[in-house]
Protein backbone atom coordinates (compact mmCIF):
# COMPACT_ATOMS: atom_id res chain seq x y z
CA UNK A 1 0.00 0.00 0.00
CA UNK A 2 1.35 3.43 -0.91
CA UNK A 3 1.48 6.14 1.71
CA UNK A 4 -1.20 8.86 1.57
CA UNK A 5 -0.12 12.07 -0.08
CA UNK A 6 -0.92 14.68 2.54
CA UNK A 7 1.49 17.11 0.83
CA UNK A 8 -0.91 17.62 -2.08
CA UNK A 9 -3.66 20.06 -1.11
CA UNK A 10 -6.65 19.33 -3.34
CA UNK A 11 -9.67 21.38 -4.22
CA UNK A 12 -12.83 19.37 -3.55
CA UNK A 13 -16.09 20.75 -4.96
CA UNK A 14 -19.58 19.97 -3.78
CA UNK A 15 -22.99 21.52 -4.44
CA UNK A 16 -22.88 23.83 -1.40
CA UNK A 17 -19.20 24.15 -0.55
CA UNK A 18 -15.74 23.88 -2.01
CA UNK A 19 -12.78 22.77 0.08
CA UNK A 20 -9.54 24.37 -1.03
CA UNK A 21 -6.06 25.30 0.21
CA UNK A 22 -5.89 28.40 2.39
CA UNK A 23 -5.31 31.90 1.03
CA UNK A 24 -4.24 34.97 3.00
CA UNK A 25 -7.76 36.45 3.06
CA UNK A 26 -9.03 33.41 5.01
CA UNK A 27 -7.31 34.67 8.16
CA UNK A 28 -10.18 37.10 8.77
CA UNK A 29 -12.59 34.17 9.11
CA UNK A 30 -10.48 32.49 11.76
CA UNK A 31 -9.84 35.75 13.58
CA UNK A 32 -13.61 36.13 14.01
CA UNK A 33 -13.94 32.45 14.94
CA UNK A 34 -11.37 32.81 17.73
CA UNK A 35 -13.17 35.91 19.00
CA UNK A 36 -16.53 34.07 19.22
CA UNK A 37 -16.91 32.76 22.81
CA UNK A 38 -19.49 30.12 21.85
CA UNK A 39 -17.35 28.77 19.01
CA UNK A 40 -14.34 28.65 21.32
CA UNK A 41 -16.44 26.70 23.83
CA UNK A 42 -17.73 24.21 21.23
CA UNK A 43 -14.21 23.49 19.99
CA UNK A 44 -12.67 23.36 23.46
CA UNK A 45 -10.33 26.22 22.65
CA UNK A 46 -8.94 28.14 25.61
CA UNK A 47 -9.97 31.79 25.78
CA UNK A 48 -6.85 33.54 24.53
CA UNK A 49 -6.11 36.97 23.25
CA UNK A 50 -5.78 36.84 19.47
CA UNK A 51 -2.17 37.07 18.35
CA UNK A 52 -2.43 38.34 14.77
CA UNK A 53 1.12 37.36 13.83
CA UNK A 54 0.71 33.85 15.19
CA UNK A 55 -2.67 33.45 13.45
CA UNK A 56 -1.22 34.54 10.09
CA UNK A 57 1.80 32.29 10.59
CA UNK A 58 -0.39 29.27 11.42
CA UNK A 59 -2.77 29.59 8.46
CA UNK A 60 0.07 30.70 6.19
CA UNK A 61 1.88 27.42 6.89
CA UNK A 62 -1.04 24.98 6.46
CA UNK A 63 -0.51 24.43 2.75
CA UNK A 64 3.12 23.37 3.32
CA UNK A 65 2.32 20.60 5.80
CA UNK A 66 3.14 17.09 4.56
CA UNK A 67 1.68 15.05 7.42
CA UNK A 68 -1.81 16.58 7.61
CA UNK A 69 -4.49 18.07 5.41
CA UNK A 70 -6.01 21.45 6.31
CA UNK A 71 -8.54 22.91 3.89
CA UNK A 72 -10.70 26.03 3.94
CA UNK A 73 -14.47 25.55 3.62
CA UNK A 74 -15.86 28.05 1.11
CA UNK A 75 -19.58 28.57 0.61
CA UNK A 76 -20.26 28.29 -3.12
CA UNK A 77 -23.20 30.74 -3.11
CA UNK A 78 -21.18 33.61 -1.62
CA UNK A 79 -17.53 32.71 -2.14
CA UNK A 80 -16.96 33.34 1.57
CA UNK A 81 -14.66 31.21 3.69
CA UNK A 82 -16.85 29.83 6.49
CA UNK A 83 -14.49 27.40 8.21
CA UNK A 84 -12.01 24.60 7.90
CA UNK A 85 -11.73 20.82 7.82
CA UNK A 86 -8.63 19.00 9.01
CA UNK A 87 -7.24 15.47 8.80
CA UNK A 88 -4.39 15.33 11.32
CA UNK A 89 -2.58 13.05 13.77
CA UNK A 90 -1.87 10.72 10.86
CA UNK A 91 -0.62 7.24 11.74
CA UNK A 92 0.83 5.93 8.46
CA UNK A 93 1.44 2.38 9.75
CA UNK A 94 -2.19 1.89 10.78
CA UNK A 95 -3.67 4.07 7.99
CA UNK A 96 -5.71 6.21 10.33
CA UNK A 97 -6.00 9.83 11.34
CA UNK A 98 -8.03 12.27 13.35
CA UNK A 99 -10.65 14.62 11.93
CA UNK A 100 -11.74 18.01 13.14
CA UNK A 101 -13.76 20.87 11.73
CA UNK A 102 -14.73 24.41 12.56
CA UNK A 103 -17.53 26.44 11.00
CA UNK A 104 -18.21 30.07 11.88
CA UNK A 105 -21.78 31.07 12.74
CA UNK A 106 -22.44 32.25 9.15
CA UNK A 107 -21.74 28.74 7.89
CA UNK A 108 -23.93 26.82 10.32
CA UNK A 109 -27.40 25.24 10.09
CA UNK A 110 -27.57 25.11 6.28
CA UNK A 111 -25.97 21.78 5.39
CA UNK A 112 -22.57 23.27 4.59
CA UNK A 113 -20.83 21.37 7.39
CA UNK A 114 -22.39 18.05 6.45
CA UNK A 115 -21.27 18.40 2.85
CA UNK A 116 -17.78 19.54 3.92
CA UNK A 117 -17.40 16.50 6.18
CA UNK A 118 -18.55 14.16 3.41
CA UNK A 119 -16.11 15.70 0.95
CA UNK A 120 -13.03 15.46 3.16
CA UNK A 121 -13.88 12.01 4.56
CA UNK A 122 -14.47 10.71 1.04
CA UNK A 123 -11.11 12.14 0.01
CA UNK A 124 -9.48 10.48 3.01
CA UNK A 125 -10.77 7.05 2.04
CA UNK A 126 -10.90 7.27 -1.76
CA UNK A 127 -7.70 9.23 -2.49
CA UNK A 128 -5.52 8.92 0.60
CA UNK A 129 -6.23 5.24 1.25
CA UNK A 130 -7.04 5.68 4.93
CA UNK A 131 -8.67 2.82 6.84
CA UNK A 132 -10.03 4.73 9.85
CA UNK A 133 -10.91 8.36 10.58
CA UNK A 134 -11.78 9.28 14.15
CA UNK A 135 -12.86 12.33 16.11
CA UNK A 136 -14.01 13.51 19.52
CA UNK A 137 -17.18 15.54 20.03
CA UNK A 138 -18.09 17.25 23.30
CA UNK A 139 -21.37 16.36 25.03
CA UNK A 140 -22.61 19.95 24.79
CA UNK A 141 -22.36 19.93 20.99
CA UNK A 142 -25.22 17.69 19.80
CA UNK A 143 -25.49 19.58 16.49
CA UNK A 144 -21.95 18.51 15.52
CA UNK A 145 -22.57 14.95 16.69
CA UNK A 146 -25.66 14.76 14.48
CA UNK A 147 -23.61 15.90 11.45
CA UNK A 148 -21.04 13.19 12.12
CA UNK A 149 -23.76 10.54 12.51
CA UNK A 150 -25.40 11.67 9.24
CA UNK A 151 -22.08 11.08 7.47
CA UNK A 152 -21.64 7.64 9.07
CA UNK A 153 -19.40 8.14 12.10
CA UNK A 154 -20.21 5.65 14.88
CA UNK A 155 -19.83 6.31 18.60
CA UNK A 156 -17.15 4.11 20.16
CA UNK A 157 -17.02 5.32 23.74
CA UNK A 158 -16.90 8.25 26.10
CA UNK A 159 -13.91 10.10 27.49
CA UNK A 160 -15.20 11.18 30.87
CA UNK A 161 -14.74 14.74 32.07
CA UNK A 162 -12.12 15.56 29.45
CA UNK A 163 -12.85 19.29 29.23
CA UNK A 164 -13.28 21.96 31.87
CA UNK A 165 -16.35 24.08 31.14
CA UNK A 166 -16.65 26.92 33.63
CA UNK A 167 -16.91 25.27 37.02
CA UNK A 168 -17.91 21.88 35.59
CA UNK A 169 -16.54 19.11 33.42
CA UNK A 170 -17.70 17.81 30.05
CA UNK A 171 -17.45 14.38 28.47
CA UNK A 172 -16.37 13.76 24.88
CA UNK A 173 -17.63 10.95 22.68
CA UNK A 174 -15.07 9.20 20.50
CA UNK A 175 -16.48 8.45 17.06
CA UNK A 176 -15.01 6.85 13.95
CA UNK A 177 -15.78 5.72 10.46
CA UNK A 178 -13.99 2.88 8.67
CA UNK A 179 -13.18 2.49 4.98
CA UNK A 180 -15.55 -0.50 4.50
CA UNK A 181 -18.39 1.49 6.08
CA UNK A 182 -17.69 4.42 3.78
CA UNK A 183 -17.58 2.11 0.76
CA UNK A 184 -21.01 0.71 1.70
CA UNK A 185 -22.84 4.03 2.11
CA UNK A 186 -20.58 6.84 0.75
CA UNK A 187 -21.49 9.14 3.64
CA UNK A 188 -25.24 8.49 3.46
CA UNK A 189 -25.92 5.65 5.97
CA UNK A 190 -29.58 6.60 6.39
CA UNK A 191 -30.57 5.91 2.79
Amino acid sequence: MTAPDFATKPTLAGDLVTLRPFVDDDVATFRSALADPELARLTGSPPDEIDEERLRSWYGSRNAQTDRLDLAVVENATGACVGEVVLNDWDPHHANCNFRTLLVAAGQNRGLGTEAVRLVVGHGFDRLGLHRISLEVFAFNPRARRVYEKVGFIAEGVLRQVLRDGDGWVDATVMSILAPEWAAHRGHPER
